[in-house]
């Protein structure tokens, strides 16, 4: 169908924002647009901290098998988040280009990609589950405990695909606000189940991802609403659906880093766990609970990484070369002063928050809290880690940020933790400290690679302004 037949246009919102975009103040820009990101993220973490507390109810090991399967879900959650991060790249440039037809084939296809994807990993893993789990090392215990959790929470990552493309089409529009509202009902909708299963009716993992799922599916369908506006440029239209070179070619060239990134970052953590695993499964429950406190510090990071990428993808895409750069060291002052700010608030009541995690089980919340000690001291320098992604992911590098965090897990954890656990005395607090080392050390790695590319961005952009 030729192009003139597809129906691309753009609400007035969506024109005053990209026009704010692309000429208002940068600082008011990113705050508007990250804040409401920053405060979604951080209810998103609550979904799994929540879960976390749930399942500590049920009991201690419960809440291993939860802080294990779920980075394994994350591992499957990888192809469509990076999909939407890497595609919504080219949505958010095409948008600041002005090309709206592009914009429209864009989104569309993205979405018909995302479900296809979705269904077939649905169909390959589901009749496989147990021996797919032992593939992953997965404890008996914990498959003996979570099998069927892992069956529901794989319906849920399709659900997911769908949603983190809705979620990155309306970022790319500046539609963040109404994310955060419609996050809020869905994560009202998630605890108020969740309560009910567990506390009520006494029930078992299984009934914690049937929360899960129920939230899921609530927000996809409050996205339907948007997807199915046709006339618009970013809503889903059959017509705009195409596997031509031009259009998909790009955005799974973009995408493929970014999955094979999340998902190597997501399977790098099921090893730590594996290997923090000699020190007793609550040690892999501590270090689970550890990084959900630590993602009260770094989702609202992310938050304003995920928005800055979008605002520089952008002017990018408008040849706003000078306001790029202006928005990765505004996006660097907002990432570092969270970093600082909230985990040194964790510290100061870790003893309540390790405590809430337990079960009334005091050793296990000292173990909580001497290894989330070393995990806080890295807050600060994600936040620098943060905005370089935000730079190298608006300027679509993402095969950078793929040599960041390989470097991450498989660099700075993986062989630092081997040889903690080998060579030295320090024994079960290896678990902390390599997460100190490793956050630290991606974080100078990180700012260094951005100042390489901000060398080279300078002399073949600025100068011709």
């Amino acid at each position: 169908m030729s192009e003139k037949t597809i129906k691309a246009d753009l609400s007035e919102k969506d024109r005053k924002f990209r026009d704010l975009s692309l000429n208002g103040n940068l600082w008011k820009v990113i705050f508007m647009v990250c804040l409401p990101l920053a405060l979604y993220q951080s209810l998103q973490q609550i979904f799994s901290i929540m879960d976390t507390m749930m399942a500590s109810h049920i009991s201690a090991l419960s809440v291993s098998a939860v802080a294990y399967l779920n980075q394994l879900n994350q591992i499957l959650a990888a192809i469509g988040n990076g999909l939407a991060v890497g595609s919504g790249i080219l949505i958010s440039r095409a948008y600041g280009t002005g090309d709206y037809q592009l914009v429209k084939k864009r989104v569309s296809t993205l979405y018909a990609i995302a479900l296809a994807a979705g269904l077939i990993l649905l169909a390959c893993i589901l009749p496989i589950v147990e021996p797919f789990l032992r593939f992953c090392g997965t404890p008996e215990e914990l498959i003996a405990i979570g099998a069927s959790y892992f069956r529901i929470q794989l319906f849920v990552v399709v659900f997911t695909f769908m949603n983190a493309v809705y979620i990155s089409v309306e970022r790319a529009r500046g539609n963040t606000k109404k994310l955060l509202y419609l996050n809020l009902v869905v994560i009202l909708i998630k605890l108020v189940l969740t309560a009910v299963f567990v506390y009520l009716l006494n029930g078992d993992l299984v009934m914690i991802a049937y929360a899960s799922l129920a939230a899921q599916v609530t927000m996809f369908i409050f996205a339907l609403f948007s997807i199915f506006d046709m006339k618009n440029a970013f809503g889903f239209s059959p017509e705009a659906v195409t596997l031509k070179g031009d259009v998909c070619a790009p955005m799974i060239k973009q995408s493929i880093p970014v999955m094979i990134e999340k998902a190597l970052f997501a399977y790098g953590k099921t090893i730590v766990n594996s290997m923090a695993a000699v020190y007793g499964s609550l040690m892999v429950g501590a270090l689970g609970v550890s990084n959900n406190l630590g993602g009260i510090t770094t989702n609202p990071q992310n938050g304003f990484q995920d928005g800055t990428s979008a605002v520089i993808s952008q002017n990018f895409g408008a040849k706003k070369y000078d306001r790029v750069l202006k928005a990765y060291y505004i996006c660097a002052v907002f990432c570092m002063g969270i970093g600082f700010v909230i985990s040194s608030l964790e510290l100061i009541y870790l003893k309540q928050l390790s405590s809430l995690f337990a079960s009334q089980d005091p050793s296990f919340a000292k173990l909580i809290g001497e290894v989330y000690t070393y995990e806080a001291l890295g807050a600060l320098p994600l936040g620098a880690n943060c905005a370089a992604a935000a730079l190298l992911y608006g300027l679509g590098k993402t095969k950078l940020t793929l040599i960041i965090n390989f470097s991450r897990v498989f660099v700075f954890r993986i062989p630092v933790l081997w040889y903690l656990q080998n060579y030295t005395n320090v024994g079960e607090m290896s678990c902390g400290m390599v997460m100190f080392i490793s956050n630290t050390a991606t974080s100078i790695f990180a700012v260094l690679i951005a100042w390489g590319v901000i060398r080279n961005y300078k002399k073949k952009y600025l100068k011709k302004q």
